[in-house]
């Protein structure tokens, strides 16, 4: 089966920001046209993430955690334990996708994710993200280096959502934050909920097949 079928998928556990960023960083820029795209998921520790586009008024208190300038698209957003981090680290031309396409797909992964925890939930055409009841359960924010994505998405699973009153998430005052905990009947669990990731990448994405290296 040839590398463009293919898609290997790394659970990285916990892992703190800035050595996955550095890593996904590395191997988006070493990386040629004969490597496998590669799925990394993560947990990361507390942290605010500020993206190239973001501003310093959407910074409202930042007590007691780190901010990280990354060189993401998008705003600041909060990442902590019990939220799902996966980032996609795909060969844009090599799957004929443009980024706006790649971004659709992402919130078509999450929405059809979450539809299998009994979760109706919807994207918005002026509001990169995945939302439920107005409320936002997961966020995006990609960068494309040399044809091929590197960062991700950030699914709230069940976490400490109180860190997001220090920031206007993703640049929007007083956006509400949610998650799966919070909406769903069924129990979800982080490994169900990464397993139903998995599935929906390589169905949405058009993957023959999913393999998960050994560690």
């Amino acid at each position: 089966m040839s590398a463009a079928e293919q898609l290997e998928v790394f659970d990285l556990g916990q892992r703190d920001y800035l050595s996955v960023w550095h890593e996904m960083s590395a191997f988006t820029s070493n990386r040629d046209s004969e490597v496998t795209d590669q799925l990394w998921l993560v947990e990361h520790p507390p942290v605010f993430t500020q993206g190239q586009a973001g501003k310093p008024e959407h910074l409202l208190a930042l007590d007691g955690i780190d901010l990280v300038q990354s060189d993401r698209g998008g705003q600041v957003t909060y990442h902590g334990p019990g939220q799902l981090v996966a980032y996609p680290l795909i060969d844009l031309r090599r799957r004929k996708l443009g980024v706006r396409e790649l971004v659709t797909l992402i919130e078509q992964v999450i929405v059809a994710l979450l539809a299998r925890f009994a979760i109706e939930a919807y994207a918005r055409p002026d509001a990169p993200g995945v939302y439920v009841d107005g409320a936002k359960i997961a966020s995006l924010g990609l960068r494309v280096r040399r044809g091929c994505s590197f960062h991700g998405l950030a699914l709230n699973v069940s976490m400490d959502l109180t860190p997001f009153e220090q920031i206007n998430p993703c640049g929007y005052p007083g956006m509400q934050m949610v998650d799966m905990a919070r909406l769903s009947q069924a129990d979800c669990d982080m490994e169900q909920v990464k397993t139903a990731l998995v599935d929906e990448f390589v169905q949405k994405l058009g993957y023959k097949t999913a393999i998960m290296p050994a560690p």
